[in-house]
C-alpha cells in the first residue's frame, strides 16, 4: 500500500506556464495557423508533461499484463482461457500483433504475467510478478481482495518505473487476458453507471444469443458486489481484472513521473477509468490511441474526456493501438523540435 500511496502522491498537474509558451511557438511555426490539427494540441500537451516546450520521446516501451479471470466459469468467451497463456509466449518472440507494430518506431515490449493461470516458465522472457493464479468468479463473489487488487496496482508500479529508471520516456499499456472484456464493460458500468446492457460486446467472437448472456452475468456480478463507483479500488476488486489494475498501476506510474501514457483500446481504457478514479490528474497524462470498435470503447473515452487520435475498426488490444499511437507522439515532438518559426525563417509577418 505504500507504494501506491507514495505513487499518488508525487502526481502533480501539467505545467501550465510551460504549456503556454509551446502553444505559442505552435501558432509562431511556418505554416496556416492550426493547419496541423490536433498534432498542435498533443505537441502542447506533451510540453506540459514533460515540462520542456521541446519535448522528446525517444525510448518508447509498451507494458503487456497478462492475468486470467474466473469469470470464464460463466461462459462469458468464446475462447478457452488456455489461449492466455499461449498468446502470453508469444509476446517475448516477437510475433504478436503489438510486437510486428511496435517495430515500426522501434519500441519495446515488456510482457509480464500478474495472473495467468498456469506458471510461466522463468526462461520465456516474461517478467513473473503472479499475484494469484486468476481472478475469482466475480459472478460468485469479489475478482480478489482488496489487498490483492492493491498489489495488482503495485506491480504495474514496480514495473513501469524499472522501465523509466532505464531511459524510456513514453509508456503504452496492453493486456492479455481471455474474458478481460467481461471485466472491462462491469467495470465501466459501474464508473459511468451505465447499463451493462448498451456497452456489452462480442469481445473475440460471441453470438447474439451469447452477448446477451454476458450481460446477464455482469448484471449479476455488479448486483453481488455492489462496488463503490467512487472508490477505484473497490471496483477494480470487486469486479475487475489483475492485468487491468496493472495497466493502471503503469498510468498511475508515468504520471507520478512526469511521463505520457498511452491508453490502447477498450481494456486500457477501464484501466484509465479506475487510474483517473483513484486520482484524477492522472487523466491530463493519458494519450489517447485508437476508437475501439468495442461498443463500451466510445462511451467510455467520452468518459474519460479524451478523444481518441485513430479510427481503424481495430479491437485487438495488446496495445497495437498504443504502438500506432506512437508514431503520432513521435511526430509532434519532431515539429516542436524541427520546425521553424516564421521569425527563425526571416519571414515577417
Amino acid at each position: 500500500m505504500e507504494l501506491l500511496k507514495t505513487t499518488i502522491e508525487k502526481i502533480q498537474d501539467l505545467d501550465q506556464e510551460v504549456m503556454d509558451k509551446a502553444r505559442s511557438r505552435v501558432d509562431q511555426l511556418i505554416k496556416p495557423p492550426k493547419s496541423l490539427g490536433r498534432l498542435e494540441d498533443l505537441a502542447v500537451q506533451l510540453a506540459g508533461i514533460r515540462r520542456e516546450i521541446k519535448p522528446r520521446v525517444d525510448k518508447k516501451a509498451i507494458i503487456v499484463m497478462a492475468g486470467d479471470h474466473g469469470v470464464c466459469d460463466e461462459g462469458v468467451a468464446p475462447n478457452p482461457q488456455v489461449v492466455t497463456v499461449l498468446q502470453t509466449l508469444n509476446f517475448p518472440k516477437g510475433v504478436t500483433g503489438v510486437c510486428t507494430l511496435a517495430k515500426v518506431t522501434n519500441a519495446e515490449v515488456v510482457t509480464v504475467d500478474i495472473g495467468i493461470k498456469e506458471d510461466i516458465d522463468p526462461n520465456a522472457g516474461v517478467i513473473i510478478k503472479k499475484i494469484k493464479y486468476g481472478t475469482d468468479n466475480m459472478a460468485q463473489g469479489a475478482a480478489m481482495t482488496r489487498d490483492e487488487a492493491i498489489k495488482a496496482l503495485e506491480v504495474g508500479i514496480e514495473v513501469a518505473n524499472e522501465k523509466i529508471k532505464e531511459g524510456v520516456t513514453l509508456l503504452g499499456t496492453g493486456e492479455m487476458g481471455i474474458g478481460n472484456t467481461t471485466a472491462s464493460t462491469a467495470i465501466l458500468s459501474v464508473i459511468g453507471d451505465i447499463p451493462p446492457s448498451e456497452i456489452t460486446g462480442r469481445g473475440a467472437g460471441l453470438s447474439q444469443e451469447g452477448i446477451l448472456h454476458k450481460v446477464k452475468v455482469i448484471e449479476k456480478a455488479i448486483e453481488v458486489n455492489k462496488p463503490n463507483p467512487q472508490d477505484g479500488i473497490d471496483v477494480l476488486s470487486k469486479v475487475g481484472g489483475l492485468e487491468i489494475a496493472g495497466m493502471a498501476g503503469v498510468m498511475l506510474t508515468a504520471a507520478a513521473n512526469k511521463i505520457p501514457v498511452v491508453v490502447d483500446g477498450y481494456i486500457s481504457t477501464a484501466a484509465a477509468l479506475i487510474a483517473v478514479t483513484i486520482e484524477p490528474k492522472v487523466k491530463d497524462y493519458l494519450i489517447p490511441s485508437h476508437a475501439s470498435l468495442e461498443p463500451g470503447g466510445k462511451r467510455g473515452s467520452e468518459l474519460l474526456g479524451i478523444k481518441p487520435m485513430i479510427h481503424m475498426d481495430m479491437c485487438l488490444g495488446e496495445g497495437s493501438g498504443a504502438a500506432l499511437a506512437f508514431a503520432i507522439i513521435e511526430a509532434a515532438c519532431n515539429m516542436m523540435n524541427d520546425m521553424i518559426t516564421f521569425e527563425e525563417a526571416g519571414i515577417s509577418i
